[in-house]
């Protein structure tokens, strides 16, 4: 049994600095592009400009100590569980997004409304509707 987590790729994007990324896709987050692995590059073979497409992420830069938090870092919010929130800071620091392809070429994918860092790395994708499989 394999339980040695792989990237597949990385995130290309113009949000460089932490303090950059808004909390969440539709506040505003650029277009991205995924850049997959050459090694990984068969698998996203069929994957089509207007697919919509589940991506999972590794925050790299989220506090793995964390088990409580202030909703969206609000100093009012009450403490809540880690696990009852979609912050970066939590054990197993997965992101997952929900983005629409807009281009692929030479296994860059560009997508819209992709709300994490650049050089963020990619350890899955998968289609959200997909009536072939």
């Amino acid at each position: 049994m394999n339980t040695i987590l792989q990237y597949i790729g990385t995130i290309s994007s113009k949000l460089k600095n932490i303090d950059d990324c808004p909390r969440q896709a539709d506040e505003n987050a650029p277009e991205a592009s995924i850049i997959v692995y050459p090694e990984f590059a068969e698998g996203v073979k069929d994957i089509k400009p207007g697919d919509e497409i589940l991506l999972l992420t590794w925050l790299h830069m989220g506090d793995r100590t964390v088990l409580q938090t202030r909703p969206r870092n609000n100093p009012n919010a009450p403490l809540t569980g880690i696990f009852s929130t979609r912050s970066p800071d939590r054990p197993n620091p997965v992101g997952i997004h929900s983005v629409k392809v807009i281009s692929i070429t030479d296994g860059k994918i560009k997508v819209d409304s992709l709300e994490v860092l650049d050089q963020t790395p990619v350890i899955d994708i998968k289609p959200i509707w997909n009536t072939k499989i």
